[in-house]
C-alpha cells in the first residue's frame, strides 16, 4: 500500500542554527519524489525527520491520515536504503532479506515466500546463501533494496543509495530502482545531488537550497523552465548573462550588447523594461560562422570534439565566456581565435528578474505554489 505524504511547516534546528526554517510539500501515493540540492542544504534531514531518526521542532508531519510526529520510527512502515548500504555482513543474503519480517513474528512458510519473492524480484535469488563480503557494491545495493521492500512498507525511504557505486553501475542501478519502485506502486522519497540521477529516476523534483525548497516540479518542466536563477544553474549547465528587458509599443526586446531579438513569452506582470539575468543553454546558443553575421561578436578559445557534439568555449567582445554545443558536421572544427556570430534561441531561452529570484516568462511550473 502507498500513501500521501504531507508535511505542513517543517522546523529544524539545532540550537540556534536553523537548518529547515518553514518548509512544507505534499508527495502524492506511489510518487517517486527526489529531493535534489547540493550538499548541506538540509535534504538528508528532511528524510530522517520522515524516518523519525531526527527530531521535529515544529510542524506537522502526517502519512496519510496519520501524524507521525511522535511516533517511534519502528511504528512508521518505512523502508530504508542508506549510501552504505547498512546490509548485516554476518549473515548470508536471505536472512539479510529476511530479518525485517523475522523481527515482526511473521509465519515462517510466509517469511520464506515473500523472501523469495524479492530475492527474484532484485534479480539476486542466485546468490541467496552468498556472504556479503562475496558480493559486488551493485550486488549489495540490490540485497538493500530487497530486504527495504520485503516489509511491505507504506514508505521507502533512499537516501543517495547508488554514490558509492561506480558509474556504470549507478546508471544500472538507477533503471532497476525506477522500475522496481514503478512495479511494487510504492510512494518513494529519494535524495541525491546528482541531478541526471534526479532526472532519470523522478516523477518530480523538488529543489532544495538552505533548507528551502525553490522549485517542485517534473524534470521536463525544471530543466525547460526553472523558477529561479538558483535552479537553473543548479540543473544541467547553463551560460549566465547579464543584459536588458526593453519593452516597445507592447512587444517585449531581449537585449545583449549590440544583439537585440524579440521575445514573445514574457508574463504580462513584467511586461516593462529592466534589468535582467539571461539563462542560456549551451546547446541554445547557435553559432554562425559568419563572423559579419547579425548576433552576439565573439572568439573561440577552444573546441572540444566528442562524436555526435562539439563543444565551443568562447569569448564574447563583451568580456563574458560562454559554452557552445553544437552538432557536429562534415565541416571542419573552428580552431582558437576564430572569430564567430551567435544567436539565442528565444523559445528556449529563460530571463529573470535582475535579483535572480523568478522567471519573467510565461510557462513556469511551479508545484509550491499551489
Amino acid at each position: 500500500m502507498s500513501v500521501e505524504i504531507r508535511i505542513s511547516h517543517a522546523l529544524k534546528k539545532y540550537g540556534d542554527n536553523v537548518i529547515i526554517p518553514d518548509l512544507s510539500v505534499n508527495i502524492k501515493p506511489g510518487e517517486f519524489f527526489t529531493l535534489l540540492g547540493p550538499s548541506g542544504c538540509g535534504k538528508t534531514t528532511l528524510l530522517r525527520m520522515i524516518a523519525g531518526f531526527n527530531s521535529i521542532e515544529g510542524g506537522d508531519f502526517f502519512f496519510g491520515d496519520k501524524r507521525i510526529n511522535d511516533l517511534d520510527p519502528s511504528k512508521r512502515n518505512i523502508g530504508m536504503v542508506f549510501q552504505n548500504y547498512a546490509i548485516f555482513p554476518h549473515y548470508t543474503v536471505r536472512k539479510n532479506v529476511e530479518f525485517g519480517l523475522k523481527n515482526r513474528r511473521m509465519p515462517r512458510e510466509e517469511i520464506k515466500s515473500r523472501t523469495d519473492q524479492f530475492l527474484k524480484l532484485m534479480q539476486i535469488d542466485t546468490l541467496a546463501d552468498r556472504m556479503p563480503d562475496r558480493l559486488s557494491g551493485g550486488q549489495q545495493q540490490r540485497v538493500a533494496l530487497a530486504r527495504a521492500l520485503c516489509i511491505s512498507p507504506d514508505v521507502l525511504l533512499m537516501d543517495e543509495p547508488l554514490s558509492n557505486l561506480d558509474a556504470k553501475l549507478r546508471v544500472e542501478m538507477r533503471t532497476v530502482i525506477k522500475n522496481i519502485q514503478h512495479d511494487v506502486g510504492i510512494t518513494c522519497v529519494y535524495v541525491t545531488h546528482d541531478q541526471e540521477e534526479a532526472m532519470a529516476v523522478s516523477d518530480r523534483i523538488a529543489v532544495m537550497n538552505a533548507g528551502v525548497i525553490q522549485h517542485i516540479g517534473n524534470p521536463k518542466s525544471i530543466y525547460q523552465r526553472p523558477a529561479n536563477v538558483f535552479v537553473a544553474t543548479f540543473i544541467g549547465r547553463t551560460n549566465m548573462l547579464e543584459g536588458e528587458l526593453q519593452v516597445e509599443g507592447g512587444k517585449a526586446f531581449l537585449c545583449l550588447s549590440d544583439y537585440r531579438t524579440q521575445m514573445d513569452t514574457v508574463a504580462p506582470e513584467y511586461m516593462q523594461s529592466q534589468k535582467i539575468q539571461i539563462s542560456v543553454r549551451p546547446e541554445e546558443l547557435l553559432l554562425n560562422r559568419d563572423a559579419n553575421a547579425d548576433g552576439l561578436k565573439g572568439t573561440v578559445q577552444d573546441a572540444v570534439f566528442l562524436g555526435l557534439n562539439t563543444h565551443y568555449f568562447v569569448k564574447l567582445d563583451s568580456g563574458e565566456d560562454v559554452e557552445i554545443i553544437q552538432e557536429s558536421s562534415i565541416e571542419e572544427t573552428l580552431g582558437k581565435g576564430a572569430r564567430i556570430s551567435l544567436t539565442i534561441n528565444t523559445e528556449k531561452v529563460n530571463l529573470f528578474l535582475a535579483d535572480g529570484t523568478k522567471n519573467i516568462l510565461t510557462g513556469v511550473k511551479n508545484d509550491l505554489d499551489a
